[in-house]
C-alpha cells in the first residue's frame, strides 16, 4: 500500500514568471549604481569614469543602466543630490525655528560649516574644480542638485522677516543670503583643500560667530546722521 503522500501526484513547481523587480529590488539595485559610481567619481574624476565602467562594477547591463539615468551627467546629479540628503539633518526646523536671528544664523553657519568641510564634499568639490572647464554641466548640476538654492530661499525668507519687522535693511535678500552662504564658506573652504592651514573646531566656531556679527552689522538699520 502507497504511503499517504506517495499516494498524491508530485507538484511541479510553478516556476517563476519574468518580469520588472520588486520595488525593494529596484532600489536596492539603485543605490548599488550609486554606490559605485560615488566611488569611481570621487577617485577618478568624471572624465576617466565611464558608463561602461559603472555598470561593469555595478555587474549590470548597459540598458539597465539607461533604464535608470538618462547619461552621466543624470547619473553626476543624483550622486550629488543624494551626498547633500545624507548631510541634512533628518529634521531640519531645529535649525531655523529658536531665538533671535543671530542665534539662528549662527546655528545655521555651524551646521553648513560642518556640511561643507566634510571628507565627501571636500572630494566632490575637488572633482568639480579640476573639470568644470571641460564640462560645465557639472556646474549646472551641481547649481540644481547641490543644495545651495534651497539654502538661500530658506535664508532670504529670514532676511526678509527681519526687514518686515525693521530689524534689517535690506533691498535684495536672495542676494544677501547667497553672500552670506559665501563669507561662511570660502576662506574655510579654501584652507581646506589645502590653500592655507585647515582650521581646527574651536576656530571654525569662532568663525561662524564672528562672520554672521559681521553680516549681520552690515544690514542693520543706522539711525539718519
Amino acid at each position: 500500500m502507497l504511503a499517504a503522500d506517495e499516494a498524491q501526484p508530485r507538484q511541479t513547481p510553478t516556476p517563476r514568471r519574468g518580469g520588472r523587480p520588486s520595488r525593494a529590488a529596484a532600489e536596492q539595485l539603485g543605490e548599488r549604481i550609486l554606490d559605485v559610481a560615488t566611488e569611481l567619481f570621487l577617485t577618478e574624476g568624471y572624465g576617466a569614469t565611464s558608463i561602461e565602467a559603472i555598470a561593469r562594477r555595478a555587474r549590470i547591463a548597459k540598458r539597465t543602466f539607461y533604464s535608470r539615468f538618462d547619461d552621466k551627467a543624470g547619473l553626476f546629479g543624483a550622486v550629488v543630490h543624494r551626498m547633500v540628503e545624507r548631510m541634512r539633518p533628518s529634521d531640519d526646523t531645529g535649525l531655523f525655528d529658536g531665538g533671535t536671528l543671530e542665534e539662528i544664523l549662527t546655528r545655521l553657519a555651524g551646521f553648513i560649516l560642518r556640511a561643507a568641510l566634510s571628507l565627501p564634499a571636500l572630494a566632490l568639490l575637488r572633482v568639480i574644480l579640476a573639470e568644470a572647464t571641460r564640462f560645465p554641466e557639472l556646474a549646472a548640476v551641481v547649481t540644481e542638485r547641490g543644495g545651495s538654492r534651497e539654502a538661500v530661499t530658506r535664508i532670504a525668507a529670514l532676511l526678509e522677516r527681519a526687514a518686515g519687522t525693521g530689524e534689517l535693511t535690506i533691498e535684495n535678500a536672495p542676494f544677501a543670503a547667497a553672500q552670506f552662504l559665501q563669507m561662511v564658506v570660502s576662506l574655510p573652504q579654501r584652507r581646506a583643500l589645502g590653500l592655507g592651514t585647515p582650521m581646527r573646531p574651536p576656530e571654525l566656531d569662532g568663525w561662524a560667530r564672528d562672520t554672521v556679527a559681521l553680516f549681520l552689522n552690515g544690514c542693520r538699520v543706522r539711525p539718519r546722521q
